[in-house]
């Protein structure tokens, strides 16, 4: 079993920055914690959508420029919401500014309301993960080309720029989320540094990671490359419970572990998940 590196989640709605921001410094002064994580979504996904719901990558700028040692990113963004030059060149943006922090983030997309509301072409699930197949090619070239030519089947590039490039170099980790097997896990294979999965159901996780290994032998990927990461959502009236979630995940391969937080977050809540979830998992 690999190191186990630590997370935790605001998600950006039913909160105020002043929270969040609140928690990220504390997270950033507790060692136990590696990494924070935002989602991406333009209203709630749970509990009342009139309620405040923050932009991802403006909100993820300004906590990367707040905080110093914590890596972040979105836990994912979705690619249909921007054009992957767009977005890639977002993601360099941030990372410049985190001092080479950022983990990207990406997934192919799925609200329907936030799709419709906004106009934005909700794609049939296959087109949607062969667009974030392609995506994930375009950002590769833009981070690590000066100009970068493309021509998919959805998105075309013609001399196409991206400066800075990111601090890190080749370019910073891709976390690809999703659990679809014939599609996105192909995509996992091809281009994650980390997987996440969603769900904490033991047996449906190590049933996933055998279709990604399965996926890596197809293109004589080691898997050990890809890192397994896991979210499980944090009650503060019984913490010990995310503790008991995660450890069957952890004893089937996960080492990339999120605590996912709502708001409102109680005082000295990233201490006490160092000394009841952190400390117990190991």
């Amino acid at each position: 079993m690999g190191r186990l590196r630590w997370g935790f989640k605001t998600a950006p709605q039913h909160t105020t920055y002043e929270a969040m921001l609140a928690v990220w410094q504390e997270g950033d002064r507790t060692n136990a914690f590696e990494h924070a994580w935002l989602f991406d979504h333009f209203a709630p996904i749970q509990g009342d959508r009139d309620g405040p719901c923050f932009e991802g990558w403006t909100l993820l700028a300004a906590l990367a420029a707040q905080t110093s040692r914590l890596r972040l990113g979105l836990m994912v963004a979705g690619n249909t919401y921007r054009h992957p030059a767009v977005h890639a060149h977002m993601a360099a943006t941030v990372d410049v500014i985190a001092n080479g922090r950022l983990d990207f983030g990406v997934g192919a997309g799925w609200n329907e309301y936030e799709h419709e509301s906004m106009g934005i072409p909700l794609y049939p699930p296959g087109e949607r993960i062969r667009r974030l197949g392609e995506a994930c090619e375009i950002t590769k070239r833009l981070w690590t080309q000066h100009l970068t030519d493309f021509d998919g089947r959805y998105y075309q590039l013609k001399g196409a720029r991206c400066e800075p490039k990111p601090v890190q170099q080749p370019y910073p980790p891709i976390v690809i989320g999703g659990s679809g097997e014939q599609l996105t896990l192909r995509v996992a294979a091809q281009y994650a540094d980390i997987w996440n999965f969603t769900n904490a159901d033991v047996e449906t996780f190590q049933h996933k990671v055998r279709v990604l290994h399965e996926h890596c032998a197809a293109i004589d990927r080691d898997p050990a490359e890809i890192e397994l990461s896991v979210q499980v959502r944090v009650n503060y009236d019984d913490i010990g419970a995310a503790a008991a979630a995660l450890a069957p995940l952890v004893a089937a391969g996960a080492t990339h572990l999120i605590l996912m937080l709502t708001y409102p977050y109680p005082d000295g809540i990233i201490a006490r998940l160092a000394d009841e979830v952190v400390a117990k998992v190991g």
